[in-house]
């Protein structure tokens, strides 16, 4: 155990939050109340370890222990805890969020003395946001270049399908047929990167052809993020020739890349176009509701790197999502946050035309619609399936039922037969 002189319990007014970055977690300890299990945390992830050691100094311990100042308590061995970590722990021009992450979210997670421990928030100080850069575009900036800073209405985006296998060529036929039915925006799916099949930059021409076309056809304007995920050393090679070859955005799967390839792209004065952050395999560690890391987290520390859009969830569809965490974690990407501008939650993952509505209502309209099967898999086509879930967004934006705008709109009526009621459950 680590000694008292080490480690203490404080109480919250002893603890100045300009000068700590204060970690929320639940915890449930294995044989150890939750204020045990507290110290044991902060033990491990400042200065602590499994025994007393002679090389500790009275300094270390006034400034970089970590704290345990608060509890929640469910019974004696389960509650929420908060955990101040000094500044000096993270005052390192290299260190940034792998450093951040390193302590608030590192070895804590096999402690033997602990059953179950997550992470549900990180609160920082102002003098660790404010080196930060945040989104270059944000909500309004990618709002300004798809024109829709007057409506204020959501945005419907696409996932080129099938994920993997379409040749650039056929990628290309795809997104035109999207974008006249109506998309403000494209992707490539996560798993598509640059697979010899379709491969990245004639992917990227092949588009950007396609959607200049559309755009010149519609005079609308959408935009198209390609998947750069790839090695860490690689990435900004990437964006330059992706960049150079048209594409208006940018995607990166932050889980498998980390948050520092997209801050380096954020910072990046060259680097002109929106960041679009996927979270691919976030559901390892977010899932479990007694045990990893809350999604707030991970979309906290994408604010931070400059993420413009990331997946949060739906309030209906495939994907698991508790509403309230997702309206926490939706509500602080477009809130306040120091000076840094807001980023776009894009709701994905089984969503189709008759799903619009509720995940509007609920997430209401900064947000990104987007569906993949929703729009391809339709009767009629991709054009057609991009018509119907516009019309959906219109009837939505308009207070209209679905089933009477369908009378009118007959993309919007043959989705509507073609998916029935909603068979996906909602948050």
């Amino acid at each position: 155990m680590v000694s008292d002189r080490a480690l203490q319990v404080f109480t919250a007014d002893k603890i100045d939050l300009s000068e700590n970055v204060v970690a929320t977690y639940h915890v449930e300890g294995r044989g150890i109340n939750i204020r045990d299990a507290a110290v044991e945390i902060a033990a491990e992830e400042s200065i602590g370890t499994w025994t007393e050691v002679t090389t500790s100094t009275d300094w270390l311990v006034k400034n970089v222990a970590a704290k345990a100042f608060e509890f929640t308590m469910e019974d004696d061995r389960t509650g929420l805890v908060k955990i101040a970590y000094p500044v000096k722990l993270f005052d390192c021009e290299t260190g940034g969020i792998p450093n951040m992450l390193s302590i608030v979210a590192g070895n804590l997670f096999g402690l033997s003395s602990l059953d179950n421990v997550r992470l549900l928030d990180v609160d920082l100080p102002e003098s660790i946001v404010s080196s930060f850069l945040g989104p270059k575009f944000g909500i309004q900036g990618v709002r300004r270049l798809v024109g829709t800073e007057k409506d204020g209405r959501p945005h419907v985006g696409t996932i080129i399908k099938p994920k993997v296998g379409l040749s650039p060529k056929e990628t290309g036929k795809v997104a035109y047929e999207a974008a006249v039915g109506g998309v403000d925006f494209i992707k490539d799916d996560e798993t598509l990167t640059d697979q010899k099949f379709c491969p990245l930059l004639d992917r990227i021409s092949a588009v950007m052809e396609a959607l200049d076309k559309a755009n010149s056809e519609t005079g609308r304007k959408t935009l198209y993020a390609p998947d750069i995920t790839a090695e860490s050393y690689k990435i900004a090679e990437l964006a330059d020739r992706a960049i150079e070859h048209g594409a208006p955005f940018l995607m990166v799967d932050v889980v498998p890349c980390g948050y520092s390839p997209i801050r380096m792209l954020a910072e990046d004065p060259s680097i002109n176009v929106p960041i679009h952050v996927h979270r691919a395999g976030h559901a390892a560690f977010t899932r479990n509701p007694k045990h990893g890391i809350s999604v707030k987290v991970m979309a906290k520390f994408t604010r931070l790197a400059g993420g413009d859009q990331l997946h949060t969830g739906t309030a209906a569809g495939k994907m698991e999502a508790k509403l309230s965490e997702l309206l926490e974690t939706n509500n602080f990407l477009r809130g306040e946050f120091n000076s840094l501008k807001a980023t776009m939650p894009v709701a994905s993952g089984g969503v189709h035309p008759r799903l619009v509505a509720p995940n509007v209502e609920k997430l209401g309209k900064d947000i990104v619609i987007q569906a993949g099967g929703g729009i391809h898999g339709h009767p009629d086509g991709t054009r057609a399936g991009a018509r119907a879930m516009r019309q959906a967004v219109d009837a939505c934006m308009d207070r209209v039922p679905l089933e009477e705008y369908a009378k009118t709109h007959r993309e919007l009526a043959v989705a509507l037969e073609r998916w029935g009621l909603p068979h996906f459950p909602q948050a």
